[in-house]
């Protein structure tokens, strides 16, 4: 199948609002983080049970990912962002309303696996970019997203200290619906890219990763980043508000302003992928995340290195997000959504992973272990774009980029 022979055109204000949309909709799987000891005692249930709220939604997620997204290369797209954010938006309501921490399981489960907008929208951003500036207009888009993994904190914790945390999934849930009828308004019916059946396209998305070398060391690189992303801010929502700070919630969500000003430095990372830079500044941003772990073991007592600390990750670690993330809906213009689709289930596993242990490391050995386990996985992260660069991390060279890597040979 060809592109469509006409589409809507690229322009700022679509690119932004696709930045806002995919950041509140990601967002979502980010409100409870700063608000864990304060569910956990309305609903009476133990700081680690609370911690699991994270993993589930970040769990739930990894499915929508998996099962929903690849839908963006065969059905209108338009159509599908806007259902799928009306369905965040029933989800919301039920986690605004959970009786106990059982329901709100489920609940943030099922919020998971709908909030899937942004990554439907971060693939149709690569559609409709032209070559050239293609990586500028990825990057927006995924800063925009990172942006609100980080803003979520900080709203939710100011809701939830003039409304109680209840009244933050109450707001994002207007929000959503608000941006929900902006996206069906400016974007126009999509043609499908492809017509194939829905168990050839799931299969297809295990195609895209058995088939294709490039994808399978980017994969490895990109869960690890956000495996230690994870394990980092739900760390630090126990250190901030444990003994050493003891600080109140909206204190607490007031630390993701500093992730986002680390945000707004690589929101033009995408750059670095238009001009040919993509594998150095990797490497550069893993050296960044290696010097942020090797501070948090000093930073355990002290507000301002904890800042400092925000800051250098969130810039590394966004960073190399952006710029893997531009390589690899690089490799094909028609499978476009099964790319992001194995992209970002296999970020939000190693998000799960780096959650979960988050609350397993805390009980052990606190702010240490989980320092440790961060320079740890910065480590093998630097180990594999050492190696990856000399060759794994590159695509094969194709005389027709846009074809499907999966239609391809294998360069494994």
């Amino acid at each position: 199948m060809t592109a469509p022979k006409t589409r809507p055109t690229m322009t700022t204000g679509l690119t932004l609002l696709f930045a806002v949309a995919g950041g509140a909709a990601v967002g979502n799987l980010y409100w409870a983080q700063p608000l864990l000891d304060a569910i956990a005692a309305d609903l009476h249930a133990s700081p680690a049970t609370a911690g699991w709220l994270v993993t589930a939604t970040q769990l739930g997620y990894a499915a929508g990912i998996l099962l929903i997204v690849p839908l963006g290369d065969v059905l209108d797209r338009r159509r599908l962002v806007v259902v799928m954010m009306l369905a965040s938006a029933a989800a919301l309501v039920l986690c605004a309303l959970a009786p106990s921490a059982a329901f709100l399981l489920v609940a943030v489960s099922l919020l998971g696996v709908t909030t899937v907008a942004g990554q439907i929208l971060t693939p149709l951003a690569g559609d409709l970019a032209d070559d050239a500036h293609r990586g500028r207009v990825v990057g927006t888009v995924v800063a925009g997203i990172l942006t609100g993994i980080l803003a979520s904190r900080t709203v939710s914790g100011l809701i939830a200290a003039v409304g109680g945390w209840r009244a933050v999934y109450a707001v994002a849930t207007i929000g959503v619906v608000v941006l929900a009828v902006l996206l069906g308004r400016a974007l126009p019916a999509l043609e499908p890219k492809a017509r194939v059946s829905y168990p050839k396209l799931l299969a297809s998305v295990g195609a895209v990763v058995v088939k294709e070398r490039a994808v399978r060391w980017t994969l490895a690189l990109s869960s690890t980043g956000f495996a230690a992303f994870t394990l980092f801010w739900t760390s630090l929502t126990f250190l901030l508000a444990g003994p050493a700070f003891r600080y109140p919630v909206e204190v607490i969500g007031l630390f993701g302003l500093a992730g986002i000003a680390g945000a707004v430095t690589v929101q033009r990372a995408g750059r670095l992928h238009d001009r040919g830079w993509s594998m150095p500044a990797t490497g550069v941003a893993w050296a960044l995340a290696l010097a942020a772990f090797g501070l948090c073991f000093v930073a355990g007592s002290s507000v301002w290195l904890v800042l400092a600390v925000v800051f250098v990750l969130d810039v590394a670690i966004q960073g190399q997000n952006v710029l893997n993330q531009t390589r690899l809906l690089a490799l094909s213009h028609e499978a476009r959504s099964r790319l992001n689709t194995v992209y970002v289930t296999a970020n939000f596993i190693g998000g799960a992973i780096g959650s979960g242990a988050a609350a397993l490391l805390w009980g052990v050995g606190g702010w240490t272990a989980v320092s440790a386990a961060g320079t740890a996985l910065s480590c093998v992260a630097l180990a594999v774009w050492a190696i990856g660069r000399r060759g794994p991390l590159r695509p094969p060279h194709r005389d027709q980029p846009d074809d499907p890597p999966h239609d391809r040979p294998s360069a494994a």
